[in-house]
């Protein structure tokens, strides 16, 4: 409160007037006496300046008809007597007791003239001005006393109050006045301070606002001073403040991606060495012992012999379909491969990656079932999607349990053809479904040695589909596990980029 606009500019008004009054009290006081003695001495000049303009006694009389000089004398309650200097004889008088003031001025030396206090306002070589104050009469007066130029005698007197009872009762009553002036005056400034802190609160709170980010408030005064051209102002810098701030936060947003994405490669390329050290490891330490036995002859028969070298053929084998897998989905995810879109048949397509798993299918003794006889004509790369039918293909054979069937179905709806490799066996868990499509993922690492599996495959799927923009994924059945894909079957030649975007 005691910061607050409002108390400080009532404070400040009301303070001014009090001082103003304590300053006209004070004036009052010291100058109200001096001034009006001053306008008392003036009027009494100005009646002796009329008089003593001539020197003919003729004039007198006809200052006596003059209207204009009595309502002067009337409205300063002059009195005057006017007598001769050699016969004292009156000339002239205006007073209601003019035998009073001829008493005064023949006998002015006398002590009836000089009884009570006297104060000498003015004195020249004609005239004295002076403020007598009557002890008897308890009656002030300002008397001029002196000679005209005519060498007439002359008496002008004017009572006067006694100022300084006159400065303390003005004084009191200014007081009076000036407190209920002070207080009703107080009681506006009140209300008209808070007319015009108002608005200035309603620019606190936005200010508050805008600190706390928040610019959905508005200064809403349709004021065209100061006070509201301020608040049109922040007004638009709020909305200049949020515009601003909303773009920061968008390119804080892009860069934290980026570098979330710089973090998720880096990531990536942690694990991919680790993955692929680990899983050359083992094929390399094979390749390394049996070679070393190969030449040291452990054995001299030319069956362990030949079984060694098939083992370093089988392993080196290996370590080359997946280094030609990891450089073929190293190209597919950064996008370093090229895209040959063709129509071609499905079916028989299907059909071969069917013929070419028969001999590891019935050394499973599997059962792989594709019905379709009728060409299914589609749009694609036909040897990324032999590739990855030959992917699922394979993952069924290596996981096939049960009564070990794998059934291949296409399936066409409209535009789109949905095919879909099925195997019967263990499901995949609900909590690995989404990680099956990372590199070098194994759900079960041992079974997958035990085939030979690499993790690849999966991912080199996952890249395919995402490069040519069809959909891809995996279902847990009741009794198995089934992978699909889509292609496009439309008459008109597709594009890869209008792909994606679908």
């Amino acid at each position: 409160m005691k910061k607050s606009i409002k108390i400080r500019l009532a404070v400040t008004y009301i303070g001014i007037m009090c001082l103003s009054l304590a300053v006209m009290l004070l004036v009052n006081s010291l100058f109200l006496e001096k001034f009006y003695l001053r306008k008392k001495t003036e009027s009494l000049k100005k009646v002796y300046n009329t008089m003593n303009d001539t020197s003919d006694t003729r004039y007198y009389s006809s200052l006596a008809d003059d209207e204009k000089f009595k309502q002067y004398c009337d409205e300063n309650n002059l009195s005057m007597i006017v007598v001769e200097d050699v016969t004292s004889r009156i000339l002239f008088a205006y007073a209601k007791n003019s035998e009073r003031l001829y008493s005064e001025i023949q006998f002015g030396v006398l002590d009836d003239f000089v009884r009570g206090k006297r104060e000498i306002l003015e004195a020249t070589d004609n005239y004295i001005v002076e403020k007598k104050t009557d002890d008897v009469k308890a009656m002030d007066s300002v008397n001029m006393v002196g000679v005209l130029d005519n060498g007439n005698g002359f008496l002008i007197t004017t009572p006067a109050q006694s100022l300084k009872d006159s400065a303390l009762i003005s004084n009191v009553f200014y007081l009076y006045i000036g407190l209920f002036t002070i207080f009703i005056s107080s009681v506006v400034i009140w209300f008209i301070s808070r007319h015009i802190t108002r608005p200035l609160q309603q620019l606190s709170e936005l200010s508050k606002e805008m600190a706390n980010l928040n610019f959905d408030a508005k200064y809403t005064s349709t004021s065209e001073d100061e006070i509201g051209v301020l608040g049109n102002n922040l007004n638009r810098m709020s909305g200049e403040l949020e515009k601003t701030i909303s773009e920061l936060r968008t390119a804080n947003n892009e860069l934290q991606k980026d570098i979330e994405k710089k973090e998720q490669i880096d990531e990536m390329r942690k694990e991919f060495l680790s993955n692929v050290s680990h899983e050359l490891k083992t094929p390399i330490a094979l390749i390394q012992g049996y070679a070393e036995g190969l030449q040291e002859c452990i054995n001299d028969d030319q069956e362990s012999r030949e079984f060694y070298c098939d083992v370093i053929i089988d392993e080196a084998a290996k370590m080359n379909n997946m280094v030609k897998k990891l450089l073929s989905l190293n190209q597919l995810e950064f996008g370093n491969d090229t895209v040959n879109m063709e129509r071609f048949d499905l079916t028989e397509l299907v059909k071969g990656v069917v013929q070419s798993a028969q001999l590891l299918a019935s050394q499973k003794e599997a059962e792989i079932r594709f019905l379709q006889e009728e060409p299914i004509s589609v749009w694609g790369d036909e040897f990324k999607i032999e590739e990855v039918v030959t992917n699922y293909v394979s993952n069924a054979l290596n996981h096939v349990d049960f009564e070990k069937k794998i059934e291949i179905k296409a399936v066409k709806r409209g535009d789109v053809v949905r095919l879909s490799v099925f195997n019967t066996g263990a499901r995949i868990p609900e909590e690995d479904l989404d990680k099956i499509w990372i590199k070098f993922y194994k759900v079960d690492k041992a079974r997958t040695r035990e085939y030979g599996g690499s993790g690849v495959g999966l991912s080199i799927v996952k890249a395919t589909m995402e490069r040519l923009g069809q959909k891809y994924g995996v279902l847990n059945r009741e009794d198995g596990v089934e992978f699909w894909f889509t292609l496009d079957a439309s008459n008109e030649v597709p594009e890869i980029e209008e792909i994606r975007k679908n």
